[in-house]
């Protein structure tokens, strides 16, 4: 059986290739679709690294700290290699996922952080879970570190990619505010979290997490978000559906009905203390022009990424204004 099951792997996906090409063949010439694939692969596909590092190098570059989630070890290199390289400390977890690299990354501005990270501290969050609660998270899916501004004011900085349900992304908050109240070192940095909580307008209820319990949790903390105490559900941040051109048919559906069948939720934040930063502008974008189209689906053939960007300006809180 275990001989056999590479051969019959392969010859299954054979097949499924045939149905798929026979079915486009059927309703289009091949010189028509073959040509709209080709564009699509490489647009989405082969220059997504590239696309993904032009925007962020061209449009976002005066940025302080950047969060990324579900992000490749080939990116990471390149990022590298690139001005980007030359201008933000690049951390990647130190214990990454090989397996289905996709890992949490931080950029943080070498001119706003000369030092660079001080240390990483996921392992000291993992370890702050509930005890006996099987919190739904994979290697690579947090990322904490500590690092020190030129003014010499500590944060702590996280990178989170939540379960697709959103279920982890409570108890990560827990646990990150638990890991620093619990390390006196820690107890006067300042967080910033910037995630995809995944969360969603209209929760399936135990099984999925609602957006407006989400930000229920976090006030708990003394914390709010870039969207406020209480963020719009209607806020999308993801807008993308499926094809019947993949496997997963039971994820498919018509263009008709991609509006309401599609995963258009309000899944993106950035967290911070109430007594440490107030958000003067904030602004989402999935033209990689700091633009958002509301009711456009993506990835595009120009954004690359099924999320959009997700940016705020944030303020410190004078010692006046706290009281």
């Amino acid at each position: 059986e275990e001989a056999v099951s590479l051969p019959l792997q392969t010859m299954c996906g054979a097949i499924f290739d045939a149905i798929l090409v026979h079915m486009m063949n059927t309703v289009s010439a091949p010189e028509v679709w073959q040509s709209l694939k080709t564009t699509m692969v490489e647009n989405l596909n082969r220059q997504k690294v590239p696309h993904t590092l032009d925007i962020l190098e061209k449009v976002y570059v005066a940025s302080d700290i950047v969060t990324l989630q579900e992000v490749s070890g080939a990116f990471i290199e390149q990022a590298r290699k690139r001005a980007l390289g030359q201008q933000y400390w690049i951390v990647s977890p130190g214990e990454m996922d090989a397996v289905r690299d996709q890992n949490s990354v931080i950029f943080l501005k070498k001119e706003t952080f000369p030092a660079g990270p001080s240390a990483e501290i996921t392992a000291l969050v993992e370890n702050s879970f509930e005890e006996g609660v099987a919190v739904p998270i994979a290697k690579g899916d947090i990322l904490a570190i500590t690092a020190t501004d030129r003014d010499g004011i500590p944060f702590v900085i996280t990178s989170f990619h939540g379960d697709t349900n959103g279920l982890a992304t409570k108890p990560v908050l827990s646990a990150i505010v638990k890991a620093m109240n619990s390390d006196s070192t820690l107890v006067t940095h300042k967080l910033v979290f910037g995630l995809d909580a995944n969360t969603y307008e209209k929760a399936k209820p135990g099984k999925q997490q609602d957006v407006l319990e989400w930000a229920d949790h976090y006030l708990t903390y003394g914390l709010t978000s870039c969207w406020g105490d209480k963020p719009n559900p209607s806020n999308y941040t993801t807008f993308n559906s499926r094809t019947y051109l993949q496997p997963q048919l039971n994820k498919a559906c018509k263009k008709s009905d991609k509006r309401a069948n599609g995963d258009v939720n309000p899944k993106d934040f950035i967290l911070f203390g109430k007594g440490d930063f107030k958000a003067t502008n904030t602004w989402k974008d999935n033209t990689g022009e700091k633009k958002y189209i509301e009711d456009m689906a993506f990835p595009t053939l120009n954004f690359p990424s099924d999320h959009g960007i997700l940016s705020t300006v944030l303020e410190p809180i004078t010692s006046t204004e706290i009281s």
